[in-house]
């Protein structure tokens, strides 16, 4: 009896972390479903891992969630599911504009809910799947100028971790893992309009090491990956910080 191919599902894997994701799964032997919104791109990487496939979804809408949750739902092979497309909101939260604020959430939050939920369907059944969601450090802290951003960061790191105690506590071997990275090179930025100068080349990381890090830490079911030691140790040492000194950390570093 052949044994089916492994496959995965990379939300936002047109470039930056998602791409990253494609290209090591795609070396690993998966099948990779490739989605984001902007298909040229999309076909032009499928074309590229000959063993991909481009699935074109706004995940900022009902529609087509609900198509990629069924295409998850009709996949018997699906092994990983990679829950990276989000972007961010610059600005105060008085003043951003709120369909963009909604949009965002409903990717963050709705999305990755939705695609868990039919994903560990199938995934508990056959007592095998990795699930990553891709975070943020900025989930760990509250930012100026960041409302939304941090804040559904924060929602995706609880949700996670929840997530983690509920498969253990039925002794499933379905791993999941919130991957939180700091600032890293990718078009995130660019689309935010945010000079990458304002902050230390030493806190910028490659999106080939956040990913690396990140499949290590899975195959050591890890719940929290933080690429960068400089970033373990942020987070690290502001979890005993008073909420005056997270304050004044926020004031310098921030959008603008």
């Amino acid at each position: 009896m052949r044994i089916p191919q492994p496959v995965a599902l990379i939300t936002g894997a047109s470039s930056g972390i998602g791409e990253v994701f494609a290209r090591k799964l795609s070396r690993r032997g998966y099948r990779v479903l490739l989605v984001a919104r902007r298909l040229e791109r999309l076909q032009k990487l499928a074309d590229e891992l000959n063993n991909a496939e481009a699935l074109q979804a706004d995940l900022a809408m009902d529609s087509d969630i609900r198509r990629v949750a069924a295409r998850i739902a009709a996949e018997p092979g699906l092994e990983f599911l990679v829950n990276n497309a989000g972007f961010g909101v610059p600005g105060k939260f008085f003043e951003a504009d709120l369909e963009a604020l909604d949009r965002m959430h409903r990717l963050h939050m709705i999305a990755t809910e939705r695609l868990t939920h039919t994903a560990l369907k199938g995934m508990m059944e056959r007592d095998k799947g990795n699930i990553v969601n891709v975070s943020s450090v900025a989930g760990f802290f509250h930012t100026l100028n960041s409302n939304g951003y941090s804040a559904t960061k924060a929602w995706i790191n609880s949700f996670t971790e929840c997530l983690y105690m509920d498969l253990k506590n039925s002794g499933s071997p379905v791993r999941v893992q919130a991957l939180c990275p700091g600032f890293t090179y990718t078009e995130f930025h660019d689309v935010i309009k945010m000079d990458r100068s304002r902050i230390s080349k030493s806190l910028w990381m490659d999106p080939e090491a956040v990913v690396e890090d990140s499949l290590q830490g899975l195959g050591k079911n890890r719940l929290f990956v933080i690429p960068g030691w400089r970033y373990r140790l942020l987070v690290g040492l502001t979890r005993c910080f008073p909420r005056s000194l997270k304050h004044c950390l926020a004031y310098k570093i921030k959008y603008r």
